[in-house]
């Protein structure tokens, strides 16, 4: 029994307009999946079609940043098709750039990383799961990207609360789980952490301090994981028997050196 048992039934997966998000839909697609992906630009999600795949995408808009926006883009699931089977929360952000200190950053910086890397995940996972309970779902799934940066300390200046947020996707992961099992429910949940990726956006780093530099040079010299290997994994965590619930997979590239 693989993934196989997940053909045809209805997957959401947030930040799906590039990177990640892209990698995977497109991975789902090829496995007979109904992929819902959501993002803000509703145009490149129509573009991860892919020809000759069994399973049937659909593009919604939704900012993780705005309830409203979720619940629409849930109603629409559910109106359309059903309800989510599988929720794969992938967006999120680490910040405007250039990255400050916890002493001299301005909230609305703190807000937009908090918005959408724990309450924006915490919305669509309690909408996910409320509908698979009223439906019966007991074979669901909930899988979080999060980040190698949730289990260590920060690891550079101006990114504690990008850190913070992804420690706090790992315990709101754990507590789901005890939630679900004290509900006598059989929901799965996971989460993937990858280390540093391709797809990772680096920013003009005209005004960047030299530890920035420092690090994205690194970074540069570093190898990186690739969007496809992220999905992968994703495809690995659907596919185990009902029995086993793989909780974290942390996804290194070989050779990283921090």
């Amino acid at each position: 029994m693989g993934i196989e048992k997940y053909r045809g039934r209805v997957a959401l997966v947030t930040g799906a307009s590039g990177g990640i998000g892209s990698a995977i839909v497109q991975a789902l697609l090829k496995h007979g999946l109904t992929v819902v992906g959501m993002a803000r630009r509703v145009e490149k999600i129509k573009e991860l079609a892919v020809k000759d795949a069994p399973g049937k995408l659909h593009a919604i808009a939704g900012d993780l940043r705005d309830e409203a926006s979720i619940l629409d883009a849930f109603k629409w699931v559910k109106d359309n098709l059903g309800g989510v089977d599988i929720l794969i929360n992938n967006a999120g952000v680490a910040g405007t750039f250039p990255f400050t200190s916890l002493i001299d950053t301005k909230t609305e910086n703190w807000k937009s990383i908090l918005d959408v890397n724990v309450l924006g995940l915490s919305i669509c996972t309690r909408e996910a799961v409320q509908d698979m309970l009223r439906r019966g779902v007991d074979d669901g799934f909930i899988i979080h990207i999060c980040s190698t940066a949730g289990h260590t300390p920060p690891n550079i200046d101006g990114l504690a609360m990008y850190f913070a947020s992804k420690h706090a996707v790992k315990v709101l992961l754990e507590g789901l789980r005890k939630d679900l099992v004290a509900k006598g429910s059989k929901i799965r949940v996971g989460e993937i952490s990858p280390g540093p990726v391709r797809s990772q956006a680096v920013p003009n780093l005209a005004a960047a301090p030299p530890e920035l530099l420092e690090f994205f040079a690194k970074l540069n010299n570093t190898p990186l994981l690739e969007t496809e290997d992220i999905a992968e994994a994703v495809v690995y965590m659907l596919s185990q028997h009902p029995r086993v619930q793989v909780h974290d997979i942390i996804v290194m590239p070989t050779g990283q050196p921090f």
